[in-house]
């Protein structure tokens, strides 16, 4: 990782997770040195004793010391210190982003605006595979809420529209995102073979954070870094980032999750726009799952025509950018083109069609459409 740099005359720990209480570190980062803060705080779930699954096995939930405060001026208090500190370190036009859950979102958003940020959008984070209630007593918690807002009212905030809307083939984005939770690969262990971390949040959701609202060079700060999701996404997306976590055991899988991960290369980090096109499965949403990484190759059927994945759902040729469809045709010199049968992706030697991606996507919606009607 890179060491200490100079950024606009501020000297900047860039791509470092560093050690130690949040408040404290942000205190001493240089004012207005940020463009991006991307926050997931405790929140302070007031837990009563263990939550069992109807078989009375144990549910492994956040009940760790981290997230316990005595009360709720006390979480206050901390809630507005860590913005009072946060505020400080965004430039002017600078944004910041904070996850939460029904029992603290509502305390944040209001402490938000009660400091001077303006707040541009809350997007709900539906999970496609929630946790059920296992008590049958309230409804299942199938989503988070996250609030994005500017420094001030008239800051000149970054917002990649046009890249969010290629991202969904083409289609506006809008405020409901439906994405799955860690699951499988993806989610992290410690030695013990356990959770390494109860609230690690899915590489997709930051993916598509940091391609609407930072650009390749920015500086991202999370200062509840945990096991580095935002650290491994901003080093993937060309974004520097710096993490703050006081817990030692986390940072030791952070700092090696990140150096296993790899920077995408200039041309796959550009993002554009594109027309609307039709299928009901986003290739955007292939991307941002990891099913297929920018800068990965696709090939057209008997290898005559590649093209490169880029962070936006788009794909750029030698010489042509567009969707997926949009390259096809032009390639083929065609009218028109099916991009899910046209492009292939190479896994252990042989040529797999894209649309196998897209049928697996599709298989889950299915079953989470299934689950939800039972």
């Amino acid at each position: 990782m890179n060491n200490t740099k100079e950024r606009e005359g501020a000297l900047l720990p860039l791509n470092r997770i560093l050690a130690g209480d949040c408040i404290e570190r942000m205190r001493a980062l240089p004012a207005e040195s940020i463009d991006l803060i991307f926050a997931d705080p405790p929140y302070n779930l007031q837990l009563k004793g263990d939550l069992h699954r109807p078989d009375n096995s144990r549910v492994d939930a956040v009940d760790d010391h981290w997230d316990r405060f005595d009360s709720f001026k006390a979480y206050d208090q901390f809630t507005r210190d860590w913005l009072s500190a946060a505020r400080r370190l965004l430039k002017p036009n600078g944004a910041i982003w904070v996850i939460g859950s029904y029992h603290n979102v509502f305390r944040i958003g209001a402490e938000l605006q009660d400091q001077g940020f303006w707040i541009l959008n809350d997007v709900v984070w539906r999970k496609s595979n929630p946790m059920p209630n296992f008590r049958g007593k309230r409804f299942t918690n199938a989503h988070e809420t996250l609030i994005w807002a500017s420094k001030s009212e008239g800051g000149k905030y970054t917002f990649h529209y046009e890249a969010l809307k290629a991202l969904n083939d083409g289609v506006q984005m809008r405020s409901d995102w439906v994405l799955p939770l860690c699951t499988g690969h993806e989610r992290l262990k410690d030695d013990a073979g356990d959770k390494a971390h109860p609230t690690q949040k899915p590489e997709s959701l930051l993916h598509r954070v940091l391609v609407a609202t930072t650009s390749p060079g920015d500086v991202v700060l999370d200062p509840f870094f945990g096991t580095g999701t935002t650290g491994a996404v901003a080093r993937m997306l060309g974004r520097d980032f710096i993490g703050i976590e006081r817990e030692e055991a986390y940072r030791t899988i952070a700092e090696k999750r990140i150096a296993k991960t790899r920077k995408f290369d200039r041309e796959a980090l550009e993002t554009t726009g594109s027309k609307r096109a039709e299928p009901r499965v986003p290739f955007g949403q292939v991307v941002e799952r990891g099913m297929l990484r920018p800068g990965e190759e696709l090939y057209s059927l008997g290898n005559r025509h590649r093209a490169k994945v880029r962070a936006d759902g788009t794909l750029v040729g030698n010489d042509v950018k567009g969707s997926i469809h949009q390259v096809g045709a032009h390639l083929e010199g065609a009218p028109s083109c099916n991009g899910w049968t046209y492009w292939h992706f190479r896994r252990d030697g042989k040529l797999v069609s894209i649309d196998v991606l897209r049928q697996q996507i599709r298989a889950e919606m299915e079953a989470d459409q299934t689950g939800r009607h039972h």
